[in-house]
């Protein structure tokens, strides 16, 4: 994929959905791998043209775990010209070694959400940018209904009423594969997962078992996707 198509989809979901308001200033959310760094390069490219006119800043929060080294990203931030922090925490040790967590995954998704939240807030953003993907919109459905039994999804724009902050997902058009490509061909560093989890969650079989269905099913991923559009999930309707 190419920094033009990466564009126009982002142009567009941005647009769909009125993420971006004259005067945001957004924290990206970086975790260093494929989504958000390919979320980073294009709104920092979107923010050349687009009429409305915001700040960017990005963010990492390290679980403080061995292995992890975000130099990669420091340099791609200062090639951009965003202001870059790295938000130290023990996160990795209170899950897996005070804890012992058998199933790590929402509580530390919580923990990550809450410092890289209280880190926008102390850099005076108004708005949070998520890399999630349309895999991952089609695989957090499929998710809820599988393991908690309820038809529910992140919304494209939701709100955070303690921090007064927005988040927003400006990727939720583009397929894995396509950022994966774009950052291949870009020859941009990536940060490998340091998490002891990766690639043992619940989210993985989950993107096994729609693979395992879209060998049967045509265009399956479409189709959910566009279904969950157009259903009455809060904040996916925009045309309501």
């Amino acid at each position: 994929m190419k920094l033009q198509k990466l564009l126009s989809y982002v142009r567009r979901a941005v647009d769909d959905y009125s993420m971006i308001e004259e005067g945001d200033k957004i924290a990206v959310g970086i975790s260093g791998g494929k989504d958000s760094i390919c979320l980073l390069v294009a709104l920092k490219h979107l923010q050349r043209f687009y009429p409305k006119r915001f700040e960017l800043e990005a963010i990492t929060v390290s679980l403080g775990l061995p292995g992890a080294s975000y130099d990669g990203i420091q340099a791609l931030c200062n090639e951009l010209g965003v202001h870059y922090t790295v938000v130290e925490t023990d996160i990795g040790k209170i899950i897996f070694d005070e804890r012992k967590e058998k199933n790590p995954c929402s509580l530390c998704a919580k923990m990550r959400k809450g410092a890289l939240n209280d880190m926008a807030e102390q850099l005076g953003c108004n708005k949070i940018a998520l890399g999630h993907n349309k895999d991952d919109v089609v695989e957090t459905f499929f998710m809820s209904l599988l393991y908690e039994g309820r038809l529910n999804c992140f919304a494209p724009v939701s709100y955070l009423d303690r921090k007064k902050l927005y988040s927003i997902r400006p990727l939720m058009y583009v397929p894995e594969w396509e950022c994966r490509s774009f950052v291949n061909k870009s020859d941009i560093h990536i940060v490998k997962n340091p998490c002891l989890a990766d690639g043992n969650t619940k989210r993985q079989e989950t993107k096994e078992l729609l693979a395992e269905l879209s060998l049967r099913y045509d265009n399956l991923q479409e189709k959910v996707f566009g279904a969950i559009k157009r259903s009455s999930l809060k904040g996916w309707n925009h045309e309501e």
